[in-house]
């Protein structure tokens, strides 16, 4: 059944402000909770932190007073909508905890993402990216081990492998090359869109995560890890926040941040196993339909378009978190050898490359191949979680887009 969101009316914006005793939502079971259900909601907390953060940035940069007062109704709403997102997560999970199920977000979402995705460019991005994110996940469940004596399994279950993908080490490059192409807002596909704006504000909370949760730890192995990876997801915010069109308008952000939260609302409202978070999204999803009314008159108004000139006119199949491990073998054997240059991809290093990895590593391991070899030391073998059997690493192969 399809569903245009531009056709429906949500709740009244001055009927969605919530008292505390609503706001205090009970937090998820993490030891009887679906796996899937923590990352929907570490999504959802991501799309929420990227729509508050560009409502200051437009606010910021709008002269006109009653637009900007409209941007800070809504997004007092919004702050409200963070907190009962975020919220639902456990407290009695541990940083680490909830960093595994940061990057099980960060590997089936995007390679979900990869795997829906009609161009080949844009495609491209995100098996590249998906790689890294995979090889974090096995870094940080060897740290998980190491000083927690605890198994990644137990977070991620069955539905994520959690096996080396293409080293971390490798995932530090010169900043020129982690800029990408954009796409053309005027011919890129609407789901397009939705899919970059979706990556780019996941990948920009887990780099705000790690910044801040990094130094909480006392042990010098995690302070160090947590200090390699969220450079790289600095990296990583780089590489998708440039796929989004520069010319895009700030009314036509507007609209597109709008459509995306319900787009996702209404996914996770369809794909939620637990009653009581599906209620959530599904209030969340009639709150986002009035924002997004809101958001179309003021493009109609400023920018003199119609919001279906921009979004499509019903939503996309519903974002979906399942398991991607076959997609992921298939990535691994193909494309685990390729780094950037320019705004495409290599097999070879070069120079570029080459000079920033020996600035950064000083001629020592970095603390992602140190952890697994501490943790080999201490458990006789690095820890690693297969569902289907042991995959070597693969030789290295031509594959490569340019663009």
């Amino acid at each position: 059944m399809t569903f245009n969101p531009l056709e429906h009316r949500g709740i009244p914006l001055d009927r969605q402000l919530r008292t505390w005793r609503e706001l205090d939502v009970d937090p998820i079971d993490p030891d009887h909770a679906d796996p899937y259900t923590r990352c929907r909601i570490i999504t959802m907390n991501g799309i929420e932190v990227e729509a508050l953060m560009f409502s200051h940035q437009f606010a910021r940069n709008c002269p006109d007073l009653d637009v900007k007062r409209q941007l800070a109704e809504v997004r007092y709403i919004e702050q409200q909508q963070q907190k009962a997102v975020n919220w639902l997560l456990p407290g009695v999970s541990s940083p680490l905890e909830t960093t595994i199920a940061y990057e099980q977000v960060a590997v089936d979402l995007t390679a979900w993402v990869a795997r829906m995705e009609p161009d080949p460019y844009l495609k491209q991005a995100y098996e590249f990216g998906v790689l890294e994110d995979f090889d974090h996940l096995y870094r940080y469940a060897n740290l998980y081990e190491m000083i927690q004596r605890r198994k990644a399994e137990k977070i991620v279950d069955d539905l994520t492998e959690v096996i080396p993908g293409r080293p971390t080490k490798y995932h530090h490059r010169h900043p020129h090359d982690n800029v990408r192409e954009p796409y053309d807002r005027a011919a890129a596909a609407p789901i397009s869109k939705l899919h970059a704006l979706t990556i780019m504000s996941a990948e920009q909370q887990t780099m705000n995560f790690y910044m801040n949760v990094g130094p909480q730890y006392m042990e010098p192995i995690a302070r160090q890890l947590y200090q390699e990876i969220g450079l790289i997801e600095e990296e990583h915010v780089t590489h998708y926040e440039s796929l989004v069109d520069p010319g895009e308008t700030w009314w036509e952000r507007l609209v597109n941040h709008e459509y995306n939260e319900c787009y996702l609302y209404h996914s996770f409202m369809e794909t939620e196993s637990d009653p009581r978070i599906k209620a959530i999204w599904e209030l969340h999803l009639n709150m986002e339909l009035e924002h997004l009314r809101l958001a179309c008159d003021l493009m109609r108004a400023n920018d003199d378009r119609e919001p279906e000139e921009v979004v499509a006119p019903e939503l996309p199949a519903p974002v979906t978190f399942e398991p991607n491990k076959q997609y992921l073998r298939e990535l691994l054997d193909t494309q685990i050898d390729l780094t950037t240059l320019g705004t495409g991809y290599v097999q070879d290093a070069h120079e570029r490359f080459e000079a920033l990895q020996d600035a950064i590593m000083g001629g020592e391991k970095p603390p992602s191949e140190v952890v697994v070899d501490l943790n080999r030391t201490e458990a006789g073998r690095d820890y690693r979680h297969s569902t289907e059997g042991e995959h070597p690493v693969p030789s290295l192969r031509r594959s490569g887009v340019t663009r």
